[in-house]
Order: C-alpha cells, then structure tokens, then sequence
C-alpha cells in the first residue's frame, strides 16, 4: 500500500480508491460471490464480515505521535460501511436462511511493525490495558459461524478489549 498522509487535507484521492477497493468492494464481492451460493441452498449459511474499531469510533490520531503509522480516513469510512453493508445483507437475505454478521475487532499486536510508544498508547485506551494477541479473535468467529448464534443476524460482535465501552 502507499504511504499515507499525515493530514487529512493532502489525504490523496487515488489511495482513497485502492483502500475502498481492497475494504469495501472486496467484502462486497466475496458477500455477492458467496450469498449467491448459499441462496441456492436450503441450509443457507453464514457470512462474518470484518471490521475495526475505526468504523465504530473515531480515531484517535493522538496515540500515534510520530509514528509513520496512522489511520487514514479511507480506513474508518469503509470499515463503517462494512457494519452497515452487514446489515443491508442481513435483511436482504433474511428469508434465504443466511446469517449476516460482522466481527469489529480491536488492534491485534505486532511488535515488529509496531513501535513501543504506539503499543502502550494503544493499550492504555482499552480496558483490558493491552492490545490483542493474533489468536483472541478465534472464539468470536467461531460463535458466529456455529449454532449458538443461530438468533443473531445483522449484528456487530465488538472484540476490542473494552476499548469502544468508553
């Protein structure tokens, strides 16, 4: 990916394309690939769709400091479209027996892409005090892709360490 701005006003509008290709039309391509599978089917299916902290919240430009990482508008607008993408599927496909959710995930650790200062930024901001291991979100996509979540359709399961509960 190319290298972001650092401010919103020089943020250029062809790496605001390649992030919503990538973000967006990806998930709407793989949901329109896939839906129409499982809507042949009589057993349906499931679809988690991803998203982050930055499409249910703002971001927090402060913890990055001088960082060469940052989160670019691009980011949060297609990961807030993804939660209500879900939903619009949801409904959609509601009498085919597909089950459309979304997975909003906190930032996982990465100590070799990430510096120390933005690691203890980061985790200061969620409850739990830390950052997640690449292994936590396991469970939540479980739950979604198995019966016990045979109820929920159109919802946004929050795995952020307690970060959006603020």
């Amino acid at each position: 990916m190319k290298k972001s701005a650092k401010r919103f006003e020089d943020f250029p509008l062809d790496l605001w394309n390649d992030v919503v290709s990538v973000n967006l039309t990806g998930v709407f391509l793989c949901s329109q690939i896939f839906g129409k599978i499982m809507s042949t089917q009589k057993s349906g299916g499931k679809i988690v769709n991803i998203s982050s902290i930055y499409g249910i919240n703002g971001a927090d430009q402060r913890i990055y400091g001088d960082s060469e990482l940052n989160s670019p508008p691009s980011y949060a607008a297609t990961k807030g479209a993804i939660v209500n993408f879900t939903r619009y599927l949801a409904a959609y496909w509601n009498r085919k027996n597909i089950r459309v959710n979304t997975m909003t995930l906190g930032g996982v650790l990465d100590k070799e892409y990430m510096n120390k200062k933005f690691i203890k930024n980061y985790s200061e901001k969620t409850m739990i005090g830390r950052m997640a291991n690449n292994n936590e979100y396991n469970g939540g996509l479980l739950f979604l892709l198995s019966d016990a979540s045979s109820y929920m359709t159109g919802a946004n399961l929050i795995l952020d360490g307690g970060w959006s509960a603020w």
